[in-house]
């Protein structure tokens, strides 16, 4: 049996003693109570608690001392440890908490301060003149219809009284829809809205058809290759240029005031026959008040009645159509038709909610 070895005897005796642990507790509690973060306290945890420090290394001495005194270090030991094991978590729960208040003060919110909303959209103002005109008529009494914007077509011209040589059939106008032979173009005008209901309605009829509609035109001021207009259309007994002409004059009364004076010049369209170009008083106009063209209007062509089954002999019309853009600009002096296009939310809020 060998002999017990003096000076590790000595080591694990002086690692062991009364006076070195409550040094070394007195230590790792100074470190903790001084740990202002969780990561100094983690620092602080591993030079006290953890497998390198010094109550731990005093722990593996235990083994070096006789049996006699193995179990008093061992109850010295345990006792340190865990006197050091409950400051550790006392101090973390007290950073802990003061994290989170700091977290908590950072982050709140004041809620005596006004709600950030998001900025309201606007409705285009071409959408709410549309629909103030639909309201004039429907206050007459007559019903709104729509159609297709792919159109046949035979139902764009033929029905209309516009032959196959007649100029707006190019392609100067027309966007024809491929192949060539599918007979379908976007369609030019409302106008067909107008042949659809008299195809399937018998008179009277009196209805108003606004809508989207395209032709080959470059973009500028002026001009716009999908733009709106709106229709009307009237077939009953009786009907003449004098109901036209007080139709239009309510209607220029209501978009524009009770000052608005409407005027009447003799066209050509194939479809109404005799035909007018309408023209609107312009007191705003730029450079002075002056007459400026608005739309065209006529008596409903007898060969167009007999192309979607109305007796003219019995029932006469009239029709009209204008542009909503050009309304616009008339109505809010807006010289610039790429402003309606654009999609500037600046554009439309200036018009509020109604216009």
């Amino acid at each position: 049996m060998s002999a017990s070895n003096k000076d590790s005897d000595q080591v694990a005796a002086n690692a062991l003693s009364a006076d070195f642990v409550e040094k070394a507790v007195a230590a790792a509690l100074a470190a903790f109570d001084s740990a202002k973060t969780l990561e100094e306290l983690k620092a602080a945890r591993l030079a006290h608690a953890g497998d390198k420090s010094p109550i731990a290394l005093s722990n593996r001495e235990i083994g070096a001392l006789p049996p006699a005194a193995k179990a008093d270090a061992g109850a010295r030991i345990g006792k340190a440890r865990a006197q050091i094991n409950d400051a550790l978590k006392v101090r973390e729960e007290v950073l802990l908490n003061e994290e989170e208040s700091r977290m908590l003060a950072h982050e709140q919110v004041d809620v005596s301060l006004a709600a950030q909303t998001a900025p309201r959209g606007a409705r285009h103002p071409l959408s709410l003149i549309m629909e103030r005109a639909e309201d004039v008529f429907v206050a007459m009494g007559w019903d709104i219809v729509d159609g297709p914007e792919l159109e046949a077509e035979w139902y764009n011209f033929d029905a209309l009284n516009i032959g196959p040589n007649h100029p707006a059939r190019s392609m100067q106008d027309t966007f024809f829809v491929a192949p060539e032979d599918s007979h379908l173009v976007l369609r030019t005008h409302t106008s067909p809205v107008q042949a659809r209901t008299m195809l399937t309605r018998k008179p009277p009829i009196y209805i108003a058809a606004p809508g989207k509609v395209f032709r080959t035109d470059e973009l500028d001021a002026t001009h716009s290759p999908a733009f709106h207009q709106i229709e009307g259309l009237a077939i009953d007994k009786g009907l003449t240029m004098a109901h036209l002409r007080g139709t239009l004059e309510h209607f220029a009364k209501i978009m524009f005031g009770d000052e608005a004076k409407i005027r009447l010049r003799p066209s050509f369209f194939p479809f109404t026959e005799p035909s007018a170009e309408l023209d609107l008083w312009f007191p705003a106009a730029k450079g002075g008040a002056k007459w400026i063209e608005w739309g065209g209007c006529g008596m409903v062509n007898p060969l167009v009645l007999q192309a979607c089954g109305i007796d003219s002999n019995e029932y006469s019309g009239f029709a009209f159509g204008m542009g909503i853009e050009r309304t616009l600009m008339f109505r809010h002096t807006v010289t610039d038709m790429r402003d309606m296009v654009e999609g500037d939310i600046r554009f439309s809020r200036q018009f509020g909610m109604d216009v």
